[in-house]
């Protein structure tokens, strides 16, 4: 499968680039994603929330009525999670929600998710891209090039590229990553995925 390279200014140069039908051209399996994605969101959940129950509220321990003769329900104290002010029913506790999945899965995901991409035109690949100083109105010129200014855009880079990362942090529809860091998630909530030619070679020996 291959693709033509596209320059900075959005134009289509003379090289191209072939990509590997081992990732690129693979039936996507849809299981795989689901089980990445979840873990992916699972993992970025802090699972910090905490509600006071019945032990942990403050008040008095004095029965509140008579257990008998007033016609009512039966109640022994304030604190009770059926009467307001009273402590949570079943409140949720800090836990962890992590779990973990076999390499084999994770990287099948990250596969079915650029074969997606790729079957849908949602592909591009950029000469690698390279800012002399840290500049948003320079990463904004290239995305109005590229004709993805209304798009949520994925730019996978080959390597480190301090320059480019800071230029697009306040950009909010564009996320920068590097090629060994892209997971699943990012792959697929992209509309348009813009991949640097030097990433290519980095995807293709992580994934095979």
């Amino acid at each position: 499968m291959e693709v033509k390279v596209i320059d900075q200014n959005g134009k289509a140069t003379s090289k191209k680039v072939a990509l590997s039908d081992a990732i690129f051209g693979i039936e996507p399996n849809d299981h795989a994603i689901y089980l990445d994605v979840k873990q992916h969101l699972a993992n970025r959940r802090q699972g910090t929330h905490k509600a006071k129950e019945r032990a942990e509220i403050a008040g008095s321990t004095r029965k509140i009525k008579k257990q008998k003769g007033t016609g009512g329900a039966r109640a022994g104290s304030i604190k009770s999670g059926t009467i307001v002010g009273g402590g949570r029913i079943f409140g949720p506790r800090p836990r962890n929600y992590h779990f973990k999945l076999n390499i084999k899965l994770k990287r099948l995901a990250r596969k079915s998710a650029f074969a997606y991409k790729a079957k849908s035109d949602s592909l591009i690949v950029l000469e690698d891209v390279n800012f002399d100083t840290i500049k948003t109105k320079g990463f904004i010129s290239l995305i109005n090039n590229l004709e993805l200014t209304n798009d949520k855009v994925l730019f996978i880079l080959g390597s480190q590229n301090d320059n480019v990362y800071l230029s697009s942090r306040n950009l909010k529809r564009v996320k920068v990553v590097t090629a060994d860091s892209v997971n699943t998630f990012d792959v697929l909530n992209a509309k348009k995925v813009v991949m640097a030619a030097s990433s290519i070679e980095v995807i293709e020996n992580i994934l095979n």
